[in-house]
């Protein structure tokens, strides 16, 4: 490394937030970046810790130190080089990432891990403002035409990296806007969607065709598509929600999250949501069940709406505010985590079950709800109680569910398919050759693997790449 001893004479900095009563007024990105000099400042903090354990951390297998040495010694435009052999779009994982590279860095064993994301984040954003960012279209062409059932992160890096090998690639994607859960589900406060169509503009010079408004099992037929192309790439994701089967689930104000979040993005598009359908927070009492990422995007949109108060509820017990590193690194470790949506202003509240709604004149009022107890079972599982006498209830003029995905949608083309399931529904595949049990037809991402980081979806679509390649033409040069 260039600076060996960065990391004891330079203290750890990282990005900062607007201030509360100025973010909450609107739905931008409100992350102030570090000064360039300040990056590279971070950058030097990078040790020659012999076994790089960010590396294990990071699901696309980021060269971390090379890029965080190349910002220290000024070299942006390389180390934008080095982030992009590995990863397609760092401007989405350098905001929506929880960086498990950074739990995993050597240095957080004394709490202060490189602000590994930061510098991810400033190279690309770097890039993208000096015009270093361009098409990359294939140098040769192929005969083979490849169908991407999905346009998320796996289907967008599945593309690019067929695109970029010469195959013809077309994108189904069923909303009428490309991006999946990135463009409807990920709040613009998080991630500006001007992100997403810069990327598009790219492919799309690559050679990328995107058919929006495509929703295959319904109005496209998977089995033409089966026949029209040389391979199909399953990046459709796991849309699945769960649900909460409780007294009182189908009174109006309840609904999952993915309903409200997505209601939200679009207003912002510039899309109209109708009345008789809009889900607004405003002036409400609102309970967020679940306490993910989800979750605490449905806080930050309520606040935004102007709610009377919010709440989030978890089913599990309150982590601890520290791990114990002894234990838990480099590995990712379960502690409380606190979101800037928290900082806005949020209740929260732990070991909670929900009994059941209750309402008026058809719309919810109330939620019933009881404390639990968690104890260790004699097979070492956790298990549940109620805490006799506990049980209370909270004002919920609007409740949104927010308890992750089960699984992919099965109605339409997966049941079309009759493609073989796992045992948690997901497509099945293995992460060697991604390829399902049917023969040209590939599945990546949360479709197979279930709900997960937008960081794994690249991963995934990337190596679902290569082997549709490899299936294509006998061999690949794309890296795995």
């Amino acid at each position: 490394m260039g600076n060996p001893t960065g990391f004891l004479e330079i203290d750890r900095d990282d990005r900062s937030y607007a201030p509360v009563e100025e973010r909450v007024k609107h739905y931008q990105e409100f992350v102030i970046p570090l000064p360039s000099d300040e990056v590279s400042a971070q950058g030097a903090r990078c040790m020659d810790c012999g076994i790089p354990y960010c590396h294990q951390g990071c699901p696309v297998n980021n060269i971390i130190p090379e890029w965080n040495d190349l910002v220290y010694r000024d070299k942006w435009r390389p180390a934008l080089e080095v982030l992009h052999s590995t990863n397609n779009f760092p401007e989405f994982t350098g905001r929506i990432c929880p960086a498990p590279c950074e739990a995993a860095c050597t240095l957080n064993i004394n709490d202060v891990p490189v602000t590994i994301k930061t510098i991810e984040c400033a190279i690309v954003d770097r890039g993208w403002e000096e015009g270093w960012i361009k098409p990359q279209p294939a140098a040769h062409h192929t005969d083979k035409r490849v169908a991407v059932v999905g346009s998320g992160p796996a289907g967008l890096a599945c593309a690019q990296q067929l695109a970029r090998a010469g195959h013809k690639v077309v994108v189904f994607e069923k909303s009428e806007r490309i991006g999946g859960l990135l463009r409807i589900g990920i709040p613009d406060f998080k991630m500006e969607k001007n992100l997403i169509d810069c990327r598009m503009a790219q492919m799309q010079a690559e050679g990328v065709e995107f058919r929006p408004n495509s929703h295959v099992g319904d109005n496209v037929d998977i089995y033409k598509l089966v026949e029209e192309f040389d391979a199909v790439a399953l990046c459709g994701g796991s849309e699945k929600p769960r649900d909460l089967p409780v007294p009182g689930r189908e009174l109006d104000g309840v609904h999952f999250a993915m309903e409200f979040l997505s209601q939200q993005n679009a207003r912002v598009a510039g899309v109209n949501v109708p009345d008789d359908v809009s889900i607004m927070a405003t002036g409400k009492h609102v309970i967020v069940i679940g306490g993910g990422d989800t979750g605490s995007d449905c806080v930050g949109t309520s606040i935004r709406h102007g709610a009377e108060s919010v709440t989030q509820l978890e089913l599990l017990p309150q982590p601890p505010e520290r791990e114990n590193k002894g234990l838990t690194w480099p590995d990712w470790p379960m502690k409380l985590r606190t979101s800037s949506s928290h900082e806005e202003g949020c209740e929260r509240d732990w070991s909670v079950m929900t009994k059941n709604f209750a309402g008026a004149d058809g719309r919810v009022t109330t939620l019933n709800g009881v404390r639990l107890e968690w104890t260790q079972g004699e097979d070492g599982r956790m298990e549940m109680q109620e805490v006799n006498g506990s049980d209370f209830e909270l004002k919920a003029d609007l409740v949104l569910l927010a308890m992750g995905f089960v699984h992919p949608i099965h109605e339409g083309m997966i049941e079309a398919l009759k493609v073989n399931l796992d045992d948690r529904g997901n497509v099945d595949a293995n992460t060697e050759a991604y390829q399902t049990s049917i023969d040209k037809i590939f599945a990546a991402g949360d479709m197979r693997r279930g709900q997960s980081l937008v960081v794994w979806a690249i991963r995934e679509g990337r190596q679902c790449a290569r082997s549709i390649d490899e299936f294509l033409m006998g061999e690949s040069e794309l890296p795995r």
